[in-house]
């Protein structure tokens, strides 16, 4: 996979360089290039923003720098271009899933305060992280860039791993626990330790049930839930343990 991003701070992406993207980069799986579209502005002092028609706070990013940076790009024209913006359509592990099938993704990001609305003609989609107001489109593509690569094939090196986490499964993950047994009295889970892989497979399905009743009951709409975890739901409603 091919990811290009556009971006006025480059160095911002520095941390690529490490964890998951490091090794899925290294492993060949994929390739991701940091274009910095002031390179591109035709004018003499390389700005790439002006004043808003019909007046307003703030400067506004113009496009030529970001569609001359764009059209660079060897296939851009059949890549799948997306621009950070708040105004776009709130991101999910969903749309995770469908950009990591993509051979080409180009992500576009936003600054000041905000791009020329013209740019829609030349991107696919805006993606927003939330709402909340971020300075620029740069955390929010790097957020994108690592929820995409670590579902790339190889990627993480276990597979199942990717199946288990939050989201995947429309529930939110189970809770984990590791050595020591006891820690300043807090125990592990006896169940867990008890070498009953039914009894465990229970009890990790009910906790995923439970803690997305308390935490993210909106995900349980969303859910494909099996007769089972709708009799686990239903001791959760009333304070029953498992």
């Amino acid at each position: 996979m091919i990811i290009d991003v556009l971006t006025l701070f480059p160095e911002m992406f520095a941390a690529l360089n490490s964890s998951i993207i490091k090794r899925a980069f290294e492993k060949g799986i994929v390739k991701i290039r940091i274009h910095n579209f002031r390179d591109y502005s035709k004018k003499n002092s390389r700005q790439v923003d002006d004043y808003s028609y019909g007046g307003g706070a703030g400067m506004i990013q113009s496009l030529q720098a970001i569609v001359d940076c764009l059209r660079s790009i060897p296939g851009y024209e059949t890549a799948h271009k997306i621009l950070t913006a708040p105004v776009g359509k709130v991101y999910q592990q969903s749309k995770a899933v469908e950009f990591s099938k993509l051979d080409h993704l180009i992500i576009l990001c936003g600054h000041y305060e905000g791009i020329d609305d013209r740019i829609e003609n030349f991107v696919d989609e805006e993606i927003s992280v939330g709402d909340y107001v971020l300075s620029g489109g740069e955390i929010p593509a790097f957020a994108i860039i690592d929820s995409v690569v670590r579902l790339l094939p190889g990627a993480l090196g276990n597979e199942e791993s990717i199946d288990i986490e939050s989201f995947d499964g429309q529930l939110l993950e189970y809770p984990q626990y590791t050595r020591p047994e006891v820690f300043e009295g807090h125990k592990v889970p006896k169940v867990l330790i008890s070498g009953d892989h039914e009894k465990v497979r229970k009890f990790r399905r009910f906790q995923s049930l439970e803690r997305t009743y308390r935490r993210r009951p909106d995900l349980l709409a969303k859910a494909e839930l099996t007769a089972e975890d709708l009799k686990f739901l239903e001791k959760i409603k009333r304070g029953e343990r498992l």
